[in-house]
């Protein structure tokens, strides 16, 4: 009887395999990989893999592409998550619509290649792909310019980031508003235990966001980020000030197109949750969340923005969006950056906040049009993509882009032969 039993074990496919089966399945096996496009053509797109059931492997392992006769060694890059390992690679080129491409991971050693890096001092964290800079995130708090009140100072927020011509594309604490730091993500009127408190415009005294601690920083050929914690903290509770809100902020650069790309991708992904028994109540206001302050050579007459609506500077304000681009010119050619929301956000399509005059500003904001009242022992996601650009940017690509991020290509995978 046990003979039959194991017998019949052996004969099905592995996502039904037990757990414990599946523990050093990985080490001896290939396991076999089918990337359906789906109905989008691909480009240059990142693949992330859940291998449900596997652990990661105690030696090293290879990813090769089928094509053909060929086996063609891949670039790619592993995370271990409860009860799975999750594989990533870059769908490099174009895979038309329709289309599938066939992957196989076998033991071997990894391929080496250029990729993002982290480097940090008791400042910043900086972000590079290959040998240019990504993005710049500052852990330590920043105090003000001279003869500005200390409510200014601030840590948790990105500056500069930069495009892949290594043109700043962020700007902080402009003349016109103080409190605009880069890429940050505050909430404006809320009220939290009877008291109103604003966590975006720094100079009421009343709230702030503090970078807390790293909880991982991760580097490799395929991706590489950090996840930090960051506290919005309620500055006028009785007693002292005390955290409304804890944020786990995931940032994490994909290093697409190699070297030389005129373009990368950037995740950003914020989990809040409350950091006492107490609700956090967020009020409708035309701008709170995910804000971005462009560089200050990017007037009304040298930027523009362009919505998935078609919506521009003159008529994008309060209208909702997949996704949005915002560029102009710099002293190193076009660039832009294109924000893309993710269809599991609230209120998606999520309304924006855009300036009809004046200099870049650019903000997702998901309680525009309605209140949110955040409760104690959840969690709340928002998901947003940024790709990076030189030149220009067309709708059509956009859309392709977004289509990367809301509907990513399916990934199906099996134990293959020895």
């Amino acid at each position: 009887m046990n003979r039959i039993l194991k017998l019949c074990m052996l004969c099905l496919p592995l996502w039904l395999l037990p757990c414990a089966a599946l523990a050093g399945a990985s080490e001896g096996w290939p396991i076999r990989l089918t990337v359906d496009a789906g109905a989008f053509t691909r480009f240059n797109t990142p693949v992330r893999a859940r291998l449900e059931g596997l652990e990661p492997p105690e030696t090293p392992r290879r990813l090769f592409e089928l094509r053909g006769k060929e086996r063609v060694p891949i670039s790619s890059q592993i995370e271990a998550e409860p009860s799975a390992v999750c594989l990533s690679w870059i769908l490099s080129g174009t895979t038309p619509a329709g289309t599938t491409r066939v992957y196989e991971w076998i033991p071997g050693e990894p391929v080496t290649a250029a990729g993002v890096t982290l480097a940090q001092d008791d400042k910043v964290l900086e972000i590079s792909c290959g040998e240019r800079k990504v993005l710049r995130y500052h852990h330590a708090p920043v105090p003000p310019p001279e003869g500005v009140s200390e409510l200014f100072t601030r840590s948790a927020f990105i500056h500069p980031l930069w495009s892949p011509a290594g043109a700043e594309l962020t700007n902080t604490r402009p003349a016109d508003h103080l409190h605009h730091m880069g890429l940050w993500n505050p909430w404006t009127q809320t009220t939290f235990e009877g008291r109103e408190v604003d966590f975006w415009n720094l100079g009421s005294g009343k709230g702030t966001v503090r970078f807390a601690k790293f909880v991982s920083k991760t580097e490799g050929p395929v991706f590489g980020g950090f996840q930090a914690i960051q506290e919005h903290v309620d500055l006028s509770a009785p007693g002292g000030e005390k955290v409304a809100l804890r944020e786990n902020l995931d940032v994490r650069v994909w290093n697409v197109g190699g070297p030389s790309s005129d373009a990368w991708l950037v995740d950003y992904t914020t989990t809040q949750r409350c950091a006492s028994s107490s609700p956090l109540h967020l009020l409708a206001y035309r701008y709170g969340g995910l804000g971005f302050r462009g560089t200050k050579a990017w007037t009304e007459q040298t930027s523009d923005y362009l919505s998935s609506e078609g919506k521009t500077r003159k008529d994008g304000h309060g209208t909702r969006s997949r996704w949005c681009a915002v560029y102009g010119t710099t002293e190193q050619g076009p660039a832009g950056i294109l924000f893309m929301s993710h269809p599991g956000n609230r209120e998606h399509p999520e309304p924006m906040r855009i300036w009809p005059e004046g200099d870049i500003f650019f903000n997702y904001c998901p309680v525009q049009k309605s209140d949110w009242t955040l409760e104690p022992g959840n969690d709340y996601v928002l998901k947003y993509r940024l790709c990076v650009y030189n030149g220009m940017l067309g709708a059509e690509r956009a859309e392709q882009l977004w289509r990367d991020f809301a509907e990513p290509p399916q990934v199906k995978w099996q134990k293959g032969e020895r």
